[in-house]
């Protein structure tokens, strides 16, 4: 199997190559390093460093001929959504088009995307299911649901067949404080630097956390199930900003001393995301726990 990777040099594109080349596909890499590693590239992969918006990337199609595309680049922060929506808007809308029209022209099989979360908004009921309303909150909301939207109709009008990821909360390995602007990796990377993490609003917000391995593993199901489907990816299990600082204290023995500020703009109270139909369709199953996934973080960060 060909398998072209946009973002594999990022957080969870890196993870979901590794996982291809163990498995023995065929991987191409894309990413314009914004916020990748050329560290995080697998040295078995093919790798081309390029903008998802480039004209140029019909000729890496046309080259490569990827039977099978995961498509995982994107802008990420919440925050930077609002600071550069132009930014946000052209890689997450106008960098999927230019994906989908590759895939139309040089007949990709199928795109699995990495969604989010966020294009749910505030919660109607809990958990939230697939069925539940789409209300994005932020540009990147909007954004990613844009994007949803466009490769629905490129199926519709063309044929290719695709599964839609909505991750929760992702953490783990190779996530940057800044990039990604993961809570944990944010809160980690102060207190390996003695420095007290910052908690906005009153760390009563509660997330569904999933570590990045279980991701990337849905991701590879996905090429082969779920086809026309939207799926959640999640553990279904509330954690609040409190109570993740509590699970950090016990695993470090650190006693850890936290400042709070304002909440941020776009920031959702309370996020969990119900899973059962991504167990029933892709027949996947998270296998860490929260504390499992910041062991190995952890582990991962200290060697």
């Amino acid at each position: 199997m060909k398998v072209l990777v946009t973002g594999g040099a990022g957080f969870i594109g890196s993870h979901i190559v590794d996982k291809l080349i163990n498995r023995g596909h065929e991987v191409i890499v894309i990413d314009n390093l914004s916020t990748g590693k050329m560290e995080n590239v697998n040295p078995d992969s093919v790798f081309y460093c390029l903008n998802i918006s480039s004209s140029s990337l019909h000729k890496i199609f046309a080259e490569e001929k990827p039977q099978f595309v995961i498509h995982a680049a994107a802008q990420v922060s919440v925050p930077n959504s609002f600071k550069d929506p132009i930014l946000d808007c052209t890689t997450n809308i106008i960098g999927t088009l230019n994906v989908l029209e590759c895939c139309r022209k040089y007949q990709v099989k199928k795109i699995v995307y990495s969604s989010s979360a966020a294009v749910y908004g505030e919660p109607q009921y809990l958990p939230i299911d697939e069925n539940h309303n789409v209300c994005p909150q932020s540009n990147y909301g909007v954004s990613k649901y844009t994007a949803e939207n466009y490769i629905k109709v490129y199926n519709h009008l063309y044929g290719i067949n695709y599964t839609i990821l909505r991750y929760s909360n992702v953490y783990g390995t190779r996530q940057e404080s800044k990039s990604e602007g993961g809570v944990i990796a944010v809160f980690l990377e102060r207190i390996f630097n003695n420095k007290p993490p910052v908690i906005f609003g009153t760390g009563n917000q509660i997330r569904d956390f999933i570590f990045v391995d279980d991701v990337a593993e849905a991701n590879i199901i996905a090429l082969s199930k779920g086809n026309n489907e939207v799926l959640n990816i999640s553990t279904n299990k509330s954690t609040s900003i409190n109570g993740l600082i509590e699970t950090i204290e016990t695993i470090t023995g650190v006693n850890i001393i936290t400042s709070y500020s304002r909440s941020s703009p776009g920031d959702i109270y309370i996020s969990i995301l119900g899973n059962s139909k991504s167990k029933e369709i892709l027949e996947w199953l998270p296998r860490y726990s929260l504390t499992d996934g910041l062991q190995q973080t952890l582990k991962v960060k200290e060697e």
